[in-house]
């Protein structure tokens, strides 16, 4: 936990330096029709997420627990590298405003690098037939980019009220932490797998990050944020779900499926991708163009202040990873009832219009500055 430690004090420090140069040079966002905040909110705070994730693997790579992560492999300073042309997309993108396929051409540069280093989709295990298939090296290419492409998308996406991307991609980054060291305890992964390492990297860096994004946010990760998060954890997905053809631990659908424990860890931000692609597509117009129909949108129009619309997306993800952490990690039965009650619950919670003060119904576009302009 000493990286994860100094992935959230580094991240929590800089966001100060940034804050203040931010402020000084103007790089703000300000309030008007189609955003949420209401008052200018420096931008950019994906900066000090990137210096976090740089202190972070460099007190890694002096660990003795964490040589062997390091030791003749490519893929920490592959990692660092994907990393820094994502961010440096991302935050000509919060600068300049780029057009949505020179943003997507730097999303799938940083995919290919991350395949060269090693960092790829390898294996897919067929759900149910417990058939696993060891794709062809132009599969795994083109595996690889689609899942860089789709996660800092996905994440991207939803980070549109303050506080939510950081803190579901955090929840997302312990549950995978916590399953992907499971898997190392039981030697399904070996101790060279840099997966476990980059989860608990994330989480640091979200956790740091936190305390200036949450509701009032007092600075925004911008799109240089979103998409180096969305790279991240697709780089932890990959190195454990899709570079062994080893039998998986949990019961159910998860050892006879286990590509769909992303899915079910990130949930929340790759409905929202799903949903926002259909959309988008029923109404023909592009998938970049913006709209006021993404969940947090929605919750919003039911009623729901920021606080609140947050939290319960946060319950959503915390649950869904819950459903992959219980069979995982323990050697019980499987017991729903309890989950179907905090289920009901939460959905009841979110569906229902709450009662007191009303707030503003007319939810807004996604905002600039912290996502991108244009989803």
């Amino acid at each position: 936990m000493i990286v994860a430690v100094v992935a959230a004090v580094t991240t929590w420090l800089s966001t100060f330096v940034v804050r203040r140069l931010t402020t000084r040079f103007s790089i703000i966002v300000v309030p008007d029709e189609r955003r949420v905040h209401e008052r200018p909110t420096p931008t950019v705070g994906g900066a000090a997420m990137y210096v976090g994730l740089l202190a972070a693997m460099a007190t890694a790579s002096q660990l003795q627990g964490l040589r062997a992560v390091f030791r003749g492999s490519s893929e920490p300073i592959g990692l660092v590298v994907a990393a820094t042309v994502i961010f440096a997309v991302g935050m000509f993108d919060d600068l300049r405003e780029m057009s949505p396929p020179a943003k997507m051409s730097g999303q799938v540069l940083a995919g290919t690098v991350l395949y060269f280093a090693g960092i790829s989709m390898l294996f897919f295990k067929v759900p149910l037939l417990g058939t696993t298939l060891s794709l062809s090296p132009a599969l795994v290419a083109i595996m690889t980019v689609v899942w860089v492409v789709g996660m800092a998308n996905a994440v991207n996406f939803i980070d549109g009220l303050d506080g939510l991307a950081t803190g579901i991609v955090a929840i997302a980054s312990l549950a995978f932490f916590l399953y992907s060291h499971q898997l190392v305890k039981i030697g399904t992964v070996t101790a060279e797998n840099s997966g476990p390492l980059i989860a608990v990297v994330v989480l640091g860096m979200c956790v740091g990050f936190l305390p200036h994004n949450f509701h009032p946010a007092r600075i925004f990760m911008g799109d240089a944020g979103a998409m180096l998060l969305g790279l991240l954890m697709a780089a932890t997905t990959m190195s454990v779900v899709g570079q062994t053809g080893n039998g998986f631990s949990g019961r159910t659908y998860f050892f006879y499926a286990p590509i769909f424990i992303p899915f079910f860890i990130l949930g929340i931000p790759m409905l929202d991708t799903a949903f926002a692609i259909v959309r988008r597509a029923g109404r023909r117009s592009g998938l970049a163009t913006a709209d006021k129909s993404h969940l947090h949108h929605r919750l919003m129009a039911l009623g729901h202040g920021q606080t609140r619309a947050v939290l319960i997306l946060w319950s959503w993800t915390a649950l869904l990873s819950g459903l992959v952490l219980y069979p995982a990690l323990t050697d019980h039965n499987v017991s729903y009832v309890p989950a179907a009650i905090i289920v009901l619950g939460v959905a009841l919670y979110t569906l229902f219009r709450p009662r007191g003060r009303p707030t503003r119904t007319d939810a807004p576009a996604e905002p600039a500055g912290r996502g991108s302009p244009s989803t």
